[in-house]
């Protein structure tokens, strides 16, 4: 049966995580009381903080036998998101903290597939709740008020998360029917690319296009690990030039991880990654001052890769794509590499453009089911669109 778990630290906040299941309850749903504090729970809970702190791999030391409450947060957040992996009877998961409970409860969230209903109560919400929520879904609502003990304002809002986690987990969106889902990257600059292909594949596939603003490419892959898309035509590969050389929207060193871990089809391609974003002109690191730029808005500066970088790059991609092991497509555009690549236009570069094709070949390893072609096009030629289009279908059949 599936039950909808309540985590929160019942040694500092158990009035509050008592009134929270006691209340999603009410409405008839299955509840388990999760404790997530360090100091011995002071209210009955289903799960306790021992049985949690188990779930970290270096043991429960760390986690209820300290004196360094920072320590302490961090090895019950690793334990926590630990144990809500071995679950397999979540409906639906809520939590309430303060700065610690929320560090704790949403690394455990952040593991659940996307489309798991996930709100985290928290006095941190109403500012950057980007650590928290990440790529996930999770629904951050304010507590207003600090959790101090119940009171006439904390009863509301804690009563309203509980209908709120009820209603999510009691009437779950239906499965998704009909066509697979594709995942697809795009930047302004490969734009017709991306959308030339979505308009091919449309009728056979439900066409996710990712913005590849960093969190665009780690949604996509998100996605990808939680099974919800079952191939990925990944155009615009930008991220890692931001990885790479501080720019502003960077990919993680887990780039291309999920395409590892899930063998799923995958067609890539070197969109745009003749560029590394910076904000406004004003926050460009002083070391990059004397480069070539383009101003693409009054907030978004692009600078354009040397030929040194794009060898690093290269080498970057190809060395991660080594450790896929299932079809896989990568192509190059020979003639330009995003919208200002191409003659005539701010970032055109063929020497650049060169070294990066080449250190891809030179990393990439050949094997059976892996395979690079070169096509003498540039990256928003129709034609170009229609050779990825061609080698996911051959590799998706």
């Amino acid at each position: 049966m599936k039950r909808i778990y309540v985590a929160g630290t019942a040694d500092t906040k158990g009035e509050e995580l008592a009134f929270l299941a006691d209340t999603i309850a009410a409405t008839g749903a299955a509840v388990v009381r999760v404790d997530v504090g360090t100091r011995g729970a002071v209210v009955p809970v289903d799960i306790a903080a021992r049985e949690v702190a188990a779930y970290r791999p270096q043991g429960t030391s760390a986690v209820l036998v300290t004196n360094d409450r920072g320590a302490a947060v961090t090895a019950m957040g690793e334990a926590f998101a630990g144990f809500i992996e071995s679950r397999d009877d979540i409906a639906g998961i809520i939590g309430i903290g303060g700065g610690g409970g929320t560090s704790i409860i949403t690394a455990g969230m952040r593991r659940l597939p996307l489309g798991v209903p996930k709100i985290m109560v928290s006095t941190l919400a109403s500012g950057d709740v980007a650590p928290y929520v990440d790529v996930s879904d999770i629904v951050m609502m304010p507590s207003v008020t600090d959790m101090a003990g119940l009171n006439r304002l904390s009863r509301v809002v804690l009563h309203n998360a509980a209908q709120a986690i009820a209603g999510m987990a009691g009437t779950p969106a239906p499965a998704a029917a009909g066509k697979p889902a594709l995942g697809l990257t795009m930047f302004g600059v490969t734009t017709p690319c991306v959308t030339a292909i979505a308009d091919e594949l449309r009728a056979d596939y439900d066409c996710l296009v990712f913005h590849a603003t960093g969190t665009g490419g780690r949604s996509m892959e998100k996605l990808a690990d939680s099974r919800l898309i079952s191939g990925i035509i990944d155009i615009t590969t930008t991220e890692v030039c931001d990885l790479l050389f501080g720019g502003v929207l960077p990919a993680t060193e887990d780039r291309f991880g999920a395409i590892a871990r899930t063998k799923i089809p995958y067609v890539g391609s070197v969109g745009a990654l003749d560029m590394v974003n910076f904000w406004a002109p004003e926050t460009i690191p002083e070391k990059y001052r004397e480069r070539l730029f383009y101003r693409h808005n009054p907030n978004v500066t692009l600078m354009r890769t040397t030929t040194v970088e794009c060898r690093a790059i290269g080498e970057w991609i190809g060395n991660r794509l080594n450790a896929c092991q299932g079809p896989l497509r990568f192509l190059i555009p020979e003639k330009g590499v995003s919208a200002l690549d191409i003659e005539g236009s701010a970032f055109f570069d063929p020497e650049a453009d060169a070294a990066l094709f080449a250190a891809i070949e030179t990393t990439l390893e050949p094997a059976p089911n892996r395979r690079i072609e070169r096509l003498p096009l540039h990256i928003n030629d129709p034609q170009f669109a229609k050779a990825a289009v061609a080698a996911f279908h051959e590799i998706a059949r």
